[in-house]
């Protein structure tokens, strides 16, 4: 059966979070200072990111829950004790200034309007619905997309099968149904296939290296990738 739907992941997909993260901190530091212990802004931003990827994964493990994170990755970057209270207040400040910088990939509503009218949409993300419903909307794209499910309130995370079957289930559609887009190559498409979607590694910057994953390196392949259905046929469709 033909796919009827697609299932996009957010961040560093359709919504460049790595350059607003690394742009946001920046700016947070410009205006609280340089905690110690980091000899450069420039320092300082890529162990934020270390912490930030370290933190995730303790969330997606069901380690910590969404605020539980947000406030352990405040105390330890700052390298002090903060209060729940402090550490909430020092992280909102954060995400003002990464708000600021937040923008979608070129890419994104030119696919968006390529497949409207012939496929459904809906959204799957490793994070919590309020701040990805937010980020949709003044993105000016959440109507694009009949659901959106997150992690943090479905209590499963990709790549675990039952994150992306709860999509499908929102759908009304068979996982063979559906297919799924994202940035990483095991959470997203290895995850996707496995549990019964079709999976599309979005591979923005040509890493390649595994041929078992469908693989396209912009969004403005998606179209023809679907056009010729026949559950894509060879992997590595785009070298």
């Amino acid at each position: 059966m033909p796919v009827r739907a697609v299932l996009w992941d957010i961040d560093d997909t359709i919504f460049d979070h790595t350059a607003a993260a690394a742009t946001g901190m920046a700016r947070h530091l410009a205006a609280e200072g340089l905690p110690p212990g980091h000899a450069t802004a420039g320092a300082a931003v890529e162990a934020w990111q270390r912490l930030t990827r370290r933190h995730w994964a303790r969330f997606a493990a069901g380690e910590t829950d969404w605020q539980g994170q947000r406030r352990d990755r405040a105390r330890e970057f700052l390298g002090r004790p903060l209060d729940d209270a402090e550490a909430d207040a020092w992280f909102a400040r954060h995400v003002a200034h990464y708000e600021s910088a937040w923008a979608l990939y070129p890419d994104a509503v030119p696919v968006l309007d390529a497949l409207a009218g012939t496929y459904r949409h809906a959204v799957l993300s490793n994070s919590a619905r309020e701040p990805q419903h937010r980020k949709l909307t003044v993105l000016g794209v959440r109507d694009r997309f009949e659901s959106l499910l997150c992690a943090a309130e479905l209590g499963v995370a990709k790549p675990a099968p039952g994150a992306f079957l709860a999509s499908c289930e929102a759908l009304g559609l068979a996982a063979h149904e559906v297919l799924y887009v994202g940035n990483e190559p095991d959470i997203d498409a290895a995850g996707a296939t496995a549990a019964g979607l079709a999976g599309v590694w979005l591979d923005r910057d040509d890493v390649g290296g595994r041929p078992e994953l469908v693989r396209i390196t912009g969004l403005d392949q998606l179209p023809g990738l679907l056009a010729g259905d026949t559950r894509f046929g060879a992997p590595d469709t785009f070298g």
